[in-house]
């Protein structure tokens, strides 16, 4: 679309280009002409929608923040769904999980070698040495956020321990290794190099994604891979990373029974962590933790 240094900004913020995007627009087709894949205009955020999605970041993290204070053995799964629905819809905002794509819960609960979309179950009971990965998504007034965290319950393993440690250090690589105007591929690079040196694998059927106006927008956030590849990181891009570390194979299969569940393919424990993520001119910001 053509536009002109006094026209209104593309971008939606009511001021003109030239005050807006212009300078930011040259740099991407300088990227553009030397043959870096760059993010197309929808990706990127304006500062009304930045706004929009830090307000359903805080009602995420604050539902998190509710199941790290309850969470115990002897629990269901479907508990911790109960718990993160009321709170959620308390709060005025939407459990984005419920219905997306068929899923029939509010939240994603997966245990030792489930990988990710475990689905709570009353018959599912937390006991003592489990791992288990809570994942929360949420929708406030249209905005999406998106985040998960790992609780060890009661008494668990050294390999268990390690496992879940590691995974945290790969999501905290992840995320230094983001520089606006630096590659995609950084992330994942940093990501595999660690797990790998720790005698972990990475789940390479799943990655992070952009989020903010959909639940999954572009780009696709691979957890392994190549410095300098992949799409230009720039400011007013919003993305998840969350690893998933493996402690045996990589390989995975998915639940015949409810098509959601990845579980590893050799029985073997997997740890999973989410941010959301703000490039912005100078950094990064955590939005959802």
């Amino acid at each position: 679309m053509d536009i002109s240094r006094n026209d209104e900004c593309w971008c939606g913020s009511g001021l003109k280009y030239k005050k807006c995007h212009l300078v930011f627009d040259e740099k991407l087709q300088s990227l553009k002409h030397k043959g870096f894949e760059v993010p197309t205009r929808d990706i990127i955020k304006n500062k009304e929608q930045i706004d929009g999605i830090k307000k359903s970041c805080e009602i995420n993290d604050a539902v998190l923040d509710l199941v790290a204070s309850k969470i115990k053995a002897g629990m269901s799964t479907e508990e911790i769904d109960v718990l993160v629905h009321d709170y959620t819809v308390k709060r005025g905002a939407i459990p984005a999980p419920l219905n997306f794509q068929g899923f029939p819960k509010s939240v994603c609960t997966s245990i030792n070698e489930e990988i990710c979309h475990g689905i709570p179950s009353k018959d599912v009971i937390i006991k003592s040495g489990d791992i288990i990965n809570v994942d929360v998504s949420t929708i406030f007034n249209g905005y999406y956020s998106d985040a998960s965290r790992m609780f060890m319950i009661g008494e668990v393993s050294e390999e268990a321990k390690k496992l879940v440690r590691v995974s945290k250090e790969c999501l905290q690589k992840g995320i230094e290794a983001i520089k606006p105007w630096g590659f995609l591929g950084d992330i994942g690079a940093v990501i595999q190099e660690h797990a790998e040196k720790n005698g972990f694998s990475v789940v390479r059927d799943f990655g992070g994604h952009g989020v903010g106006i959909s639940f999954h927008e572009e780009p696709f956030v691979a957890h392994y891979g190549k410095r300098g590849e992949g799409m230009i990181l720039a400011p007013g891009m919003i993305f998840t990373v969350e690893p998933m570390i493996n402690e045996g194979t990589h390989e995975l299969y998915v639940d015949e029974e409810n098509d959601w569940t990845a579980l590893t393919d050799d029985g073997l424990l997997s740890s999973q962590w989410e941010h959301t993520i703000l490039v912005t001119e100078d950094g990064v910001e955590i939005l959802a933790k």
